[in-house]
């Protein structure tokens, strides 16, 4: 059952007013979010909160994996959709109804379309310290390696990089989220899909504008045949997205490239034979984890980087990487 689902409600009431359609809805049921029954068709709803570029390649994913399985139509249903998921939401055959207004829904003999429905803006009041920047540092450093979680306030601290303050903060308010369980021995996870899904969005949102450096071009016309071999920059720079998929797993052949590193811009352009262009092909983004000797990211930011593209190829990879290295997180 979804935690909230308010504006499930206000979403079909709105459809209703602007289509005259009566729409039956049922919340209460134990495998899905809701059932809408639109004249003779019933629907199997998906909700969330938002769908925006943030959390799109997970609820696309989601909605395709939900399609594979049902015998019935899936309609995703949220507060806010952004253009670009309508798009992709429209490309893709997907229904779906926000608390607007607008919907897309094109299933058999029934077809509505609207567009161009403005909702009113909520304040954001009371993020949640665990939700920012610090805190997501360490929700980070909790779920790449399953002992991390019984380090040490103190350690926490050093390996993160943050106050000891922070760590005891965020450990607080993760035990109030109900995400963290404590014994006298031991700490324990819970809710760890859900705490994913969280440091998904949170990161795409909060964190990664703050290490995001440059952009680059590529001028050498067989770089991209020939990336592979500047791995051996030693822990100076790693790669993540779509290069770290490929070497994670051999089935990707990038396209786009990410870099981790905290090298001075000048030096990394001359190491790797690139120049600075805001539309270029290769991101650099500053490393937030301690320095190891491994040229690839952590399977868990390779995985969100990989999530968070929202492209079909790099979801199915991330799948690959979250069910062969993140099986602490199932």
């Amino acid at each position: 059952m979804y935690r909230n689902n308010d504006f499930i409600y206000e979403a079909v009431t709105n459809l209703e007013d602007l289509t005259g359609i009566e729409v039956e809805i049922e919340t209460s049921r134990a495998k899905y979010d809701a059932l809408l029954r639109i004249k003779n068709t019933q629907f199997i709803v998906e909700a969330k909160s938002a769908m925006r570029t943030s959390n799109l390649g997970l609820m696309l994913n989601r909605i395709e994996e939900l399609s594979e399985i049902s015998d019935k139509p899936i309609i995703f249903i949220g507060e806010y959709i952004s253009k670009d998921a309508t798009r992709l939401l429209k490309e893709r055959n997907f229904n779906y109804i926000d608390t607007a207004g607008n919907a897309f829904i094109n299933e058999g003999d029934l077809t509505i379309y609207i567009e161009g429905k403005t909702r009113k803006t909520k304040d954001k009041n009371n993020q949640s310290r665990a939700f920012q920047e610090a805190g997501l540092k360490i929700i980070f450093y909790l779920l790449s390696e399953p002992e991390n979680l019984q380090h040490s306030y103190r350690k926490i601290a050093q390996n993160v990089e943050v106050s000891l303050g922070s760590v005891s903060n965020v450990m607080a308010e993760l035990e109030e989220l109900n995400y963290l369980m404590k014994s006298k021995n031991k700490r324990v996870l819970k809710n760890k899909e859900d705490l994913l899904e969280r440091w998904l969005i949170e990161y795409n949102e909060v964190l990664k504008p703050r290490i995001t450096r440059t952009k680059m071009k590529i001028i050498d016309p067989d770089w991209a045949k020939n990336w592979k071999k500047l791995s051996g920059l030693g822990n100076a720079i790693t790669w993540g997205g779509e290069p770290a998929g490929a070497l994670i797993t051999g089935n990707l052949k990038p396209e786009e490239f990410i870099i981790y590193s905290n090298l001075e811009i000048p030096e990394l352009a001359k190491k790797m034979r690139l120049v600075p262009d805001k539309d270029g092909r290769v991101e650099v983004r500053q490393k937030f984890w301690r320095n190891d000797d491994l040229h690839i990211a952590p399977p868990l930011l390779v995985y969100t980087d990989l999530m968070n593209s929202g492209l079909g190829r790099n979801v199915e990879i991330a799948n690959q990487i979250f069910e062969n290295e993140l099986q602490h997180i199932q």
